[in-house]
């Protein structure tokens, strides 16, 4: 087994873990990759392995999925929910095509940026986490179409690696007076949209640059993010509606202070 497969599957596995925590997954893989020196053509790999995490998000709620789609035809609630997310997910759709060149060749190649960012998102974290803030909807597949525009809205500061999509899509649900299982599961049913078009989109504008080799890495990081994003997606929603959002916070600050001195240091 090669140094890049190794850290493939690495790089797999952090995706799997992180992405759906708020603590940016693009961000830790363009930050692990710089330090362990992985590049890959088109940086198509960190984004095109998300479809690991995506494939794991839709058969853990392939359930839900299931039934709100058979409930659409004779359901308004059912309806609302799925036009919600829709308009939810148009933001990323806009800016993601017209900044993809900017986001892929400048702020992805920017490791100081991701890791101010991280710092930034881990002190938002923290102080959302001990607002009062009052809850409205306990429900994610209640919430009003505007308020899942905001959310999309809010979605798209997400193009900046380290600020984190769940994280931005949560945080601003909380502020919207959605609970706290509630924003991280709206958060996921948006994921499913959003990380695909993504993946499909990026996997499109480089498909030149494309070889066997690195289709081979995208297949192990794949599969180590999907195998991941099963066991965190299980067991996180759970540990928000306890615990709330304080140790990513924590943990996204140690990370970024630690990336600042590494870089300062010439790493």
């Amino acid at each position: 087994m090669t140094d890049t497969t190794l850290t493939a599957l690495l790089l797999g596995f952090v995706e799997g873990l992180t992405e759906f925590l708020p603590v940016s997954s693009t961000g830790h893989i363009l930050l692990a990759g710089h330090f362990l020196g992985f590049e890959s053509a088109g940086k198509t790999f960190e984004v095109v392995i998300q479809l690991g995490a995506i494939l794991a998000i839709i058969g853990v709620y392939a359930g839900r999925l299931v039934s709100v789609f058979r409930a659409a035809p004779r359901e308004p609630e059912a309806r609302r929910f799925i036009a919600s997310v829709l308009i939810a997910f148009l933001p990323a759709v806009v800016v993601g095509v017209l900044a993809h060149d900017t986001i892929k060749q400048v702020l992805f190649e920017s490791p100081r940026l991701i890791a101010a960012m991280l710092i930034l998102g881990g002190v938002v974290l923290l102080i959302v986490d001990r607002l009062p803030l009052k809850v409205r909807h306990d429900d994610a597949m209640t919430f009003s179409l505007p308020m899942a525009l905001g959310i999309g809205l809010i979605q798209c500061l997400a193009m900046i690696p380290g600020v984190s999509r769940s994280g931005a899509t949560i945080v601003g649900a909380l502020f919207m007076g959605a609970s706290k299982r509630a924003a991280a599961e709206f958060s996921f049913f948006l994921s499913m949209p959003t990380m695909a078009a993504a993946f499909s989109y990026d996997l499109w504008k480089n498909r030149d640059v494309l070889d066997l080799t690195a289709m081979g890495e995208i297949a192990l990081g794949f599969g180590a993010a999907f195998v991941t994003a099963v066991i965190v997606v299980r067991g996180l929603l759970n540990y928000l509606g306890r615990h709330g959002y304080a140790l990513f916070g924590w943990w996204r600050i140690i990370l970024g202070t630690l990336a600042l001195f590494a870089l300062w240091a010439g790493f």
